[in-house]
């Protein structure tokens, strides 16, 4: 029996499992699949309070796992395949292991949408990819394409440029999502086209084996174009990592964690920390924020039981 039972480990979850653990709760973290999060495979970090110089996303986690543990916090590996939300006490699966805890948060995070086209799929890993830093290397001296107009668009985007000779950022507007600071960025890099009011009609190599350009729709005139580009990164957004809470607390629309009072979930006991309920800043430190709120949300729950 744990006072409160972490899911997920990135800086939600992690910055949750050092505040609990240090009031003294006993601590179970539910790692999941990708221990860490998306800053896994985030290569620098530069807006994190406390690295002027930035910091890489793996080591940043690893420091933030190293200070969870010192604490006394547990790790359970895997991804949570069910949860019991009929207590408290409430019982988590995780494969063959079981846990019962007294609270729960969930800081599950979110992960990349795709285009769902079938082209997509049989060009991932082929051409095709969500994740700059993952395989921006292998396109280095290449000229590749970036979708969406977004913060995360931008930023993989301005990132691609260190390998690709040329990387188009495809939008299907006439004005870019992301930032100030970050549209400025990725404006005056000489290295970035960006193709406006414009979608992908298709992928195109999937006879080769092998991305070999995109046929894109101008969404205006409806005129088709081919971009040649030999790698092709999404970033249109996030989908939440809430399937299995589906009929057991509250989502929204989009299946985000609705909250009733700050971290508070619509079952009494379990709160939500970081992306799985935040689909507006999804930030490291936001996450690491609300990971702390939701600590304390969960001892004085336990308080108060």
């Amino acid at each position: 029996m744990y006072d409160v039972a972490i899911i997920g480990s990135g800086p939600a979850g992690l910055t949750a499992a050092i505040y609990a653990t240090r009031s003294d709760m006993k601590t179970v973290v539910i790692e999941g699949l990708t221990p860490g999060g998306q800053l896994m495979i985030t290569s620098e970090v530069e807006n994190f309070p406390g690295f002027p110089e930035g910091i890489e996303g793996p080591e940043l986690m690893g420091r933030m796992r190293k200070q969870a543990t010192k604490f006394g916090v547990e790790y359970l590996p895997g991804d949570l395949s069910d949860i019991d939300a009929s207590g408290p006490p409430f019982k988590l699966t995780a494969g063959k292991n079981t846990v019962e805890a007294k609270s729960v948060i969930i800081a599950t995070g979110s992960s990349a949408r795709w285009l769902g086209m079938e082209s997509e799929t049989k060009l991932r890993g082929k051409g095709v990819s969500a994740c700059a830093t993952c395989d921006g290397f292998f396109f280095t001296g290449k000229e590749i394409a970036v979708v969406g107009g977004g913060d995360s668009a931008l930023e993989e985007a301005t990132f691609l440029t260190k390998f690709a000779s040329k990387v188009s950022l495809i939008h299907r507007r006439d004005e870019l999502r992301g930032t100030a600071a970050m549209q400025k960025k990725a404006k005056e890099n000489k290295k970035v086209a960006i193709v406006w009011n414009s979608v992908i009609d298709e992928i195109l190599g999937v006879e080769e084996d092998r991305l070999t350009g995109l046929r894109l729709k101008n969404v205006k005139t409806d005129e088709l174009s081919v971009l040649p580009v030999e790698g092709l990164f999404i970033a249109i957004g996030h989908t939440p990592a809430t399937k299995v809470f589906e009929g057991k607390i509250d989502l929204d629309k989009k299946g985000y964690i609705v909250v009733t009072d700050n971290t508070r979930t619509s079952v009494p006991g379990i709160f939500m920390a970081g992306d799985v309920g935040d689909p507006r800043y999804k930030q490291a430190i936001s996450a690491a924020g609300l990971g702390c709120m939701a600590a304390i949300d969960a001892l004085r729950f336990i308080d108060e039981e």
